[in-house]
């Protein structure tokens, strides 16, 4: 169980915020209630290291967003599959969404598929809070499809009874990008959430 009061209290303590705003607290709840709904969910270290990739995806407002620059400069930002493909249908760009940032054609169908959203033809649903944080815990979690969705790995992967790397838990979103600086905000949430 989390203590909310304590949590929150301890947010200022490790200067993760100095001040908090109702959004970025109803975006912790949103996502502290999921976890708590869930009983596969059993380590805590999992919670902190997604507050700590949120924190750091959404600019800190813990909310879902849409990716600064809307993928300019991105390959994804363009009418182009992540396996090189141009398509032409739907009229759309799939750019980073969300609480994680969802990116490129296939994640979009395949994040659809698995939660039974149309992503694909309306990619702004990943920006729905109840959307973005399904598509959260089941790309970064074994979830339904018993593998990481976002690449193939998984926190339970890295933060396990046997594997504490929270360093290298960065792949389960995008490679070691700013891996260093996750894992530091991971030990700060993790210390508000003990």
């Amino acid at each position: 169980m989390v203590n909310r009061i304590a949590f929150f209290n301890k947010l200022r303590t490790f200067n993760l915020f100095t001040r908090l705003n109702r959004g970025q607290i109803d975006g912790m709840n949103a996502l502290i209630d999921e976890w708590i709904s869930n009983t596969a969910y059993t380590d805590i270290r999992w919670l902190s290291y997604m507050l700590a990739t949120v924190y750091h995806e959404t600019g800190r407002t813990m909310q879902a967003i849409e990716e600064y620059g809307k993928g300019k400069t991105r390959p994804y930002g363009k009418k182009i599959k992540h396996s090189g493909k141009t398509y032409t249908t739907p009229n759309k760009l799939y750019y980073g969404r969300g609480l994680v940032q969802l990116t490129w054609y296939e994640n979009y169908e395949l994040m659809g598929r698995l939660l039974g959203y149309d992503l694909l033809n309306k990619p702004e649903m990943a920006l729905d809070s109840s959307i973005s944080i399904k598509i959260m815990f089941e790309g970064m979690t074994k979830g339904s499809s018993s593998i990481g969705d976002f690449t193939g790995k998984c926190v339970e992967m890295y933060l396990n009874s046997k594997v504490n790397d929270p360093l290298g838990a960065r792949r389960i979103i995008n490679g070691i990008d700013k891996a260093a600086l996750i894992k530091l905000y991971h030990e700060k949430f993790l210390k508000c959430l003990l």
